[in-house]
């Protein structure tokens, strides 16, 4: 029986059954019978792979890293502002070069696996340092950056294997493509809203290091999912030709690179970013403050990211229903200058213009988190999807990894630059005079991409956006294995990675 005829029947059982129930029964029975389907198709150590990256440890253990870091650096090491901006950005470094993890878990296999021993060790890795972040009395700084460092590594490995493995699968049954990424982007979406409305609770109940020791679990999971994977055994591997391989394709991105249709929109997606400077902790040591801010608690911090959350989601439906047809160039110039409007609810919130107009400070701030993020989503949508029209054939998986890359850096300089910009108006932990300043320069410098808009193709969405030389160079860009992996899911970015 081929494939779709597989596909056809599986299809058919469960359209049978669900003819069988009805209404809210047939609502709760229709997921588990295309995890069922998905499992059946595919194997079940995959599903529960995807499940355990995506959900678990990038979802929920990621909304739980991101509140208890912030905790952690306010309460524990007691940092400035500027400097937990700082610090935060060299956290994220290992995400940066994602296409190294991509070339190494490709074309460098041990002992005949090519996914297996990453994950074991990503999970290996993450658990140890999340353990020495929870059972450490007196960490200092630079250990604990250390550590961070190392548990970020770890879920960066994971995220690029896991994700060879989805794009493995969808060429295999290419019919199911369109399920996995939707199964990804469910798993993370569903898990950053349930580890956002539950970090604060577990903050407040076993502080910031205690929800470290917590993280381990996630870690555990990755490493299980190491042991558990179904993958072929490939012995007697020729690793003479790794370093050729890995040399070709890296020769192969900067030969892309070089083209105007692409490094254009690169340096655009780039400096948009970079110029959008991140002062979140500037906000966040002000909004739990006792004395000049709202004094949050922890469950609220919690419930706010939550909300947050949802908004991101709302944006990218909005996306996908109303606005993907929309040319790059005109939905870029609204939703970037929609960002830097949004900005200014962070103005009023910190004049306490909003207790003026009778809204507490609770009811604006969850406003404020949705609607930033929606809009935050909405502007990254069309850039994610610029970037996937931006890779030629033959390096697909693998340039696409390094244009995220390149966004990472540009999300690294924000924050980097927020930091920098706190440090400047001497915003510090228990003064916050010029915080509205730094707040009023942010949003200034969010509108400034609107000069660079043209450096965007204007053309139709839909349309390919290379030139013909690129598309020409296909025979000499493919990579002596064409076996190119995915390294970032088209939807699950969510968080910024």
């Amino acid at each position: 029986m081929g494939e779709d005829e597989k596909l056809e029947a599986c299809n058919k059982v469960v359209e049978e059954e669900n003819e069988q129930k009805g209404g809210l029964f047939d609502f709760f029975w229709a997921p588990i019978y295309w995890f069922k389907m998905l499992a059946n198709e595919t194997h079940w150590s995959f599903v529960f792979g995807v499940l355990a990256v995506y959900g678990v440890n990038q979802g929920l253990g990621g909304a739980f890293n991101r509140v208890g870091t912030d905790y952690y650096m306010k309460d524990v090491q007691k940092v400035q502002p500027s400097e937990s901006q700082i610090y935060q950005g060299i956290i994220s470094i290992p995400w940066l070069v994602k296409p190294l993890w991509g070339l190494v878990t490709d074309f460098l296999p041990i002992f005949g696996y090519r996914r297996r021993p990453y994950l074991i060790f990503a999970g290996l890795l993450g658990t140890f340092s999340m353990l020495l972040l929870s059972f450490h009395e007196n960490l200092h700084i630079v250990f604990a950056l250390l550590s961070m460092t190392a548990g970020s590594t770890g879920a960066a490995i994971a995220d690029v294997t896991i994700d060879a493995c989805v794009v493995q699968n969808s060429n295999i049954r290419p019919s199911l493509a369109a399920d996995m990424q939707s199964l990804c982007a469910l798993s993370s979406s569903i898990g950053a809203l349930m580890g956002f409305s539950l970090s604060g609770i577990f903050v407040h109940l076993i502080g910031p290091k205690g929800v470290f020791g917590l993280l381990s679990i996630p870690y555990g999971l990755v490493f299980l999912v190491g042991i558990l994977l179904d993958e072929p055994f490939k012995p007697n591997f020729s690793y003479r030709q790794v370093n050729q391989k890995i040399l070709d394709a890296s020769k192969a991105m900067w030969r892309t690179l070089k083209f105007p249709d692409v490094w254009r929109p690169c340096v655009y997606m780039y400096l948009s970013l970079a110029l959008s400077i991140n002062i979140h902790e500037g906000l966040f040591y002000w909004c739990t403050d006792s004395k000049d801010g709202p004094s949050f608690s922890q469950e609220n911090v919690g419930f706010i990211f939550s909300i947050g959350s949802i908004g991101s989601l709302l944006g990218a439906l909005l996306y996908q229903n109303v606005l993907k047809d929309h040319p790059f160039r005109s939905l870029l110039f609204w939703t970037q200058l929609l960002f830097g409007l949004s900005g200014m609810l962070d103005l009023m919130l910190v004049l306490r213009l909003n207790l003026k107009f009778g809204m507490p400070d609770y009811f604006f701030v969850v406003i404020d988190e949705s609607v930033s993020q929606m809009i935050n989503r909405l502007k990254w949508m069309p850039l994610l999807v610029l970037s996937s029209k931006l890779c030629p054939p033959g390096i697909e998986g693998t340039f696409f990894a390094l244009l995220m890359s390149i966004d990472n850096i540009g999300d690294l300089s924000s924050q980097w630059g927020g930091g920098v910009i706190l440090h400047l108006l001497n915003v510090t932990r228990t003064r916050f005079d010029n915080l509205w300043l730094a707040i009023l320069t942010r949003n200034i410098l969010r509108i400034t991409p609107l000069c660079l808009l043209f450096l965007i193709p204007s053309g139709d969405p839909n349309a390919s956006v290379l030139s013909t030389d690129i598309l020409g160079a296909k025979e000499e860009a493919e990579t002596p294995e064409n076996e190119n992996i995915e390294l970032v899911s088209l939807v699950s970015s969510v968080d910024g990675k």
